[in-house]
């Protein structure tokens, strides 16, 4: 219902965002759960390095139909209204889902704290809503996978909120120059996995945007001053070498 996004309370710290329960009816919940291949299919594009495990598809054909249907409707004309008239932007869709659509993480995933891409590559837009729902049944908040927020310009300061992964939650939060991510190892049990689906929102770039293509990561605890967690961040963050740390 997209009246619950515009009855949603807006959180302003550290940057805007809102949460919402129960985002779809149950049952499409379940069966958009069940529709997740198993983690060890070949479908997944994988990320396995110090600042980033886990594992994603964006490719529409690889979608079940449930699947297909419901990010068709989130990339759609009603979803970007409601979005806009609630955040006050301007905004347009990625129906290519460059980086969104299926995200999964095992026991140990990870993902340092990070500034997404800043612009879109193929479509010039700056990014500025992210919409993710989770969708593992009976998430347990002991597992950790909570999605930090963190206050920070140049680097990630302070840990302000963390969003538990509840299930069928829905997190829509504001990119530009939000950190954020779940940098502590998972700790769900073999055989459980933290499932989401993401969609991303663009709108035309501002005049003063950083032209960023690609995330930006920044070290996490022992990390820190580590010449060589220092270069795969900039390895990363490079348009040209980031194919080169992913698994």
């Amino acid at each position: 219902d997209l009246k619950n996004i515009e009855k949603s309370k807006i959180h302003e710290n550290p940057f805007r965002y809102i949460i919402l329960d129960d985002f779809f009816e149950t049952e499409t919940a379940f069966a958009l759960s069940e529709e997740f291949p198993a983690y060890n299919s070949d479908i997944w594009l994988g990320y396995n390095n110090p600042i980033e495990v886990k594992k994603i598809n964006s490719h529409w054909h690889k979608f079940g139909p449930l699947t297909y249907k419901i990010l068709t409707y989130l990339n759609g004309s009603d979803v970007v209204r409601a979005l806009e008239s609630k955040f006050g932007l301007d905004l347009f869709s990625d129906p290519g889902l460059h980086g969104g659509g299926w995200h999964i993480h095992a026991k140990g995933g990870k993902l340092n704290p990070h500034l997404d891409y800043n612009i879109h590559p193929k479509l010039g837009g700056q990014r500025k809503l992210n919409l993710i729902v989770y969708l593992t049944p009976n998430w347990l908040e002991s597992w950790g996978g909570g999605l930090g927020m963190w206050d920070g310009v140049e680097m990630p300061k302070n840990l302000v909120s963390e969003v538990t992964p509840k299930f069928n939650r829905a997190v829509i939060f504001e990119t530009v120059g939000s950190w954020h991510g779940l940098p502590e190892p998972i700790k769900c049990p073999d055989g459980e996995y933290r499932k989401s689906i993401a969609v991303y929102y663009l709108s035309d770039a501002d005049s003063n945007a950083e032209k960023r293509l690609k995330a930006r990561f920044a070290p996490y605890g022992s990390q820190l001053n580590n010449p060589e967690i220092n270069k795969l961040i900039e390895d990363r963050v490079n348009i040209e070498t980031a194919k080169d740390v992913y698994e």
